[in-house]
């Protein structure tokens, strides 16, 4: 077996997040997402306590993507029948990536209201 060096863990690591936004439509969806929400924060002129939480909240979201897919291509990999210990390990996962989707939407209101009200006069 090849040894691995610190720097190739790093080239792992980037091939694993590519390999979910090419391949996975929901991390898409949140990449596409958290872009937009940077630039409207950059727009908005959030302060950096609202920068800290948005980070926060993206972060987040995008590791759950990914643990999510990482669990799914497991579970595949050892359940080629439809077992219902694999739906729930499935249905668990997504379940974490919703819990954090929504917190950021939260997060997101919060932050972006009073400004989004003041943009348009309110």
């Amino acid at each position: 077996m090849a040894r691995k060096t610190f720097l190739s863990s790093f080239g792992f690591a980037v091939e694993g997040i590519r390999h979910a936004m090419t391949t996975q439509r929901n991390m898409k969806v949140h990449g596409v997402t958290a872009l937009l929400v940077i630039l409207a924060a950059a727009v908005l002129g959030v302060g950096p306590m609202q920068w800290l939480f948005l980070l926060l909240a993206i972060t987040l979201v995008l590791t759950a993507e990914l643990f999510n897919t990482a669990l799914e291509a497991v579970v595949d990999l050892v359940s080629l029948d439809i077992h219902p210990l694999a739906k729930a390990a499935k249905d668990t996962a997504a379940g974490a990536v919703f819990i954090t989707a929504a917190f950021a939407v939260i997060v997101g209101v919060v932050i972006f209201y009073k400004p989004i009200v003041e943009l348009f006069g309110g």
